[in-house]
């Protein structure tokens, strides 16, 4: 005699069958550990970007001769008077034989490190003005500052100008995919919905694109901008150049799909109801590869950074008085220089933290978002 099953949970089948489609992405995003630690560290990533200024300790434009090359300082923590956190002041040794300007930290001089403290003027949110810092030293003489990662030739703290920097790259990026997406989705769309001379057209133009080296084009592009263009200009045209260079791959992507959909009976149906072809591209055909878009996009936005790093590192994109990782990464190109202060490569660590998690990130939203998974 055979007895009907009972369901091992009824209540969570029912929760299954009654989520939308976010919710069960993101129920099944959760189970990618690597890709839940990769978003929590995107996160960080563009709170340091909003809040660069206030994390920096000290002007990221303010140059000092004085303090060139000085290595990293250690915050410690605790002296004989119990919880005091301090950093030791700079003595400069001058080298006999090569004139070269040492520094080594001086324990009979101490700086206390506190939170909240004042410093440089700068625009909250580009609003609200003001001069408060996460943190910095308390110290009677002027110029004095932490320097946690270090300072460059001219003596600027290489740590205000990575928060900075972190804005700058980070906020090219998301405008530059942006952009593409939009440019990849719309032309990419219309490619494969209508065909015939229009897709032969995109196509074509995607075809050329391709066909054209991409540092050639990078150094033509960026050598065409004029020299009097102050850095916001700059950094919009940067952002244009390299997003109409990266819409091709992604226009292919959605073209193929929708040629593959566009016979599919719920597109049919969409059409015999009058919704325009908006709607249908937008409502019905693009969630239904919301995957593959995803996966095309995780892929571009670090290619966007790369491509903004490796542009200002040639010396092509942006220009100081800007700040951006390939700008910071600039003065490791002197191999003598680098030898003699390695701490100039920490700007490539966020570059390959931050490219890392959105590959990691991209794996996992692809397959949460993929109805078949």
């Amino acid at each position: 005699m055979s007895t009907a099953t009972a369901p091992a949970n009824p209540a969570a089948e029912d929760r299954y069958a009654q989520a939308t489609q976010l919710q069960l992405t993101w129920w099944r995003f959760r189970r990618h550990r690597l890709a839940v630690i990769s978003m929590v560290v995107i996160i960080l990533f563009y709170m340091v970007a909003i809040f660069a200024d206030f994390l920096a300790a000290s002007d990221p434009h303010a140059t000092d001769a004085r303090r060139s090359f000085i290595p990293p300082q250690g915050i410690h923590l605790f002296d004989e008077q119990g919880f005091n956190p301090h950093v030791y002041g700079l003595r400069g040794v001058r080298d006999p034989r090569t004139f070269q300007l040492s520094y080594t930290p001086d324990p009979a001089r101490k700086l206390p490190v506190r939170m909240f403290t004042r410093g440089y003027t700068y625009n909250l949110f580009g609003i609200i003005e003001t001069d408060i810092h996460l943190f910095g030293v308390v110290s009677g003489r002027p110029g004095e500052s932490i320097f946690l990662l270090g300072t460059d030739q001219l003596g600027r703290d290489l740590y205000s100008r990575m928060m900075v920097a972190t804005r700058v790259s980070l906020f090219i990026g998301l405008a530059g995919v942006t952009l593409s997406l939009f440019l990849g989705v719309l032309l990419g769309g219309i490619s494969g919905l209508y065909g015939g001379w229009v897709d032969m057209l995109i196509q074509r133009l995607i075809e050329l694109l391709r066909s054209v080296p991409t540092i050639p084009l990078w150094m033509g592009l960026a050598a065409a901008l004029p020299r009097t263009w102050s850095v916001l200009e700059v950094y919009f045209a940067i952002t244009i150049i390299i997003s109409l260079i990266g819409w091709t791959d992604l226009a292919r992507v959605v073209r193929g799909r929708f040629l593959a959909l566009r016979e599919e009976d719920f597109v049919v149906a969409a059409e015999l109801s009058g919704a325009s072809q908006g709607r249908i591209i937008f409502r019905h055909m693009l969630p239904s590869f919301a995957s593959h878009i995803i996966a095309a996009t995780s892929l571009a936005l670090p290619a966007m950074i790369i491509s903004e790093t490796s542009l200002s590192f040639l010396g092509l994109g942006l220009r100081p008085p800007a700040v951006s990782w390939g700008i910071l990464l600039q003065d490791a190109q002197n191999i003598q220089v680098l030898a003699g202060a390695p701490w100039l490569l920490s700007a490539a660590v966020p570059v390959i933290l931050i490219i890392l998690a959105f590959n990691f990130f991209g794996d996992g939203l692809r397959d949460a978002a993929d109805p078949y998974g």
